[in-house]
């Protein structure tokens, strides 16, 4: 298990911005897939404003005809209008606003080492239940199709929504499949007992912590039978919250999910859990500890620090799995591993 010596492997300064008034704050926490004889990866980018003395800038999108614009509100610093929450956030007349607004793009890479990322995202705000931003994509094949599931977050809160692709350059939004407050979703590569699964992460308001769950679905849009699988345990690594991260894996013993916990400190990590071939809800094995901690310096200094964050990650045919996770919010990172070494880590 090794981190790959060219990490990290994408920076914010390597993409364009949005428009030139914008910088790149962050390239990371990326769906990833195999497609072709290229690995393609849905990279969250998180933009914001560039400061302008006296002013107080936030990006934003409008909408026309199922279509999005990007465009940037401008304030002075001293209209009584503008409350300055904190570093994230801006309310304007009552009205809340983010400070960095995220979208989709891809990278693509013959090597799955050396990324080209197109300039202009791929999924972005369309309309009002997206409008501060679409994030944390994962993907999934099924049959023909390559199904993206996304965080959408509106002033409504943040939904899970659900898109298709074919071919990577068109895309079909389906609409959204977990209501709000759901994220961290992950499906499953194949039915099991002849229905689509998924973990998903409702946030808990009041009783208990944010937690690991599955569902059941018929047709990839409706989704029920939701059972509360994997709570935080009382450590230093999992304190505040836990939640999924890449799709399923398939082994001999089980599938094999790598999960984050979200500890003392506002701290992130990464550990392995299986979960029963048959019926996923049951959990055969869970690690004690995590198999990756923030240490390196792009772990521990960055927009966000102390945070390691895994969605996607590629099975390659010598066996090796190529887990791409997300730095300090900011720069994306490949951790190389193996089926045999995350099910050693659980005791198997």
């Amino acid at each position: 298990m090794r981190r790959h010596e060219k990490n990290p492997l994408i920076t914010p300064s390597m993409l364009k911005p949005t428009l030139d008034e914008m910088e790149v704050m962050g390239a990371f926490n990326a769906g990833a897939t195999a497609f072709g004889d290229e690995v393609i990866l849905l990279l969250r980018v998180a933009e914001r404003c560039k400061a302008e003395a006296g002013s107080v800038a936030v990006p934003i999108y409008t909408f026309e005809d199922g279509r999005g614009k990007p465009d940037i509100l401008r304030f002075s610093v001293d209209d009584p209008d503008v409350k300055l929450k904190d570093t994230r956030g801006v309310v304007y007349k009552g009205i809340d606003y983010l400070t960095t607004l995220s979208t989709v793009r891809l990278a693509r890479s013959k090597d799955g080492v050396n990324f080209t990322v197109d300039d202009k995202p791929f999924i972005y705000p369309c309309h009002e239940g997206e409008k501060y931003g679409c994030e944390d994509a994962r993907v999934q094949k099924l049959g023909d199709n390559y199904y993206i599931n996304y965080t959408a977050v509106s002033g409504d809160g943040w939904v899970t929504a659900l898109a298709v692709t074919q071919d990577f350059k068109s895309l079909e939004r389906m609409g959204t499949i977990f209501c709000p407050a759901n994220k961290d979703v992950s499906i499953f590569p194949e039915k099991v007992s002849g229905k689509y699964w998924a973990l998903h992460r409702p946030n808990n308001d009041g009783f208990g912590k944010a937690s690991i769950w599955t569902a059941t679905s018929e047709n990839l849009m409706e989704w029920g039978d939701h059972k509360c699988i994997v709570r935080p345990r009382d450590t230093m690594w999992e304190s505040m919250k836990i939640g999924g991260g890449c799709a399923p894996v398939k082994t001999d013993k089980g599938w094999l999910e790598i999960y984050h916990g979200k500890g003392d400190g506002q701290k992130y990590y990464l550990f392995g859990l299986l979960l029963d071939l048959d019926d996923p809800s049951k959990v055969i094995a869970r690690a004690e500890k995590p198999f990756i901690s923030p240490e390196t310096d792009y772990e521990t200094a960055g927009f966000f620090p102390y945070v390691v964050f895994s969605n996607g990650l590629v099975e390659k045919e010598n066996g090796e799995l190529h887990v791409y996770y997300g730095a300090c919010d900011e720069t994306t990172n490949m951790l190389i591993t193996s089926k045999e070494e995350l099910l050693a880590d659980l005791g198997l």
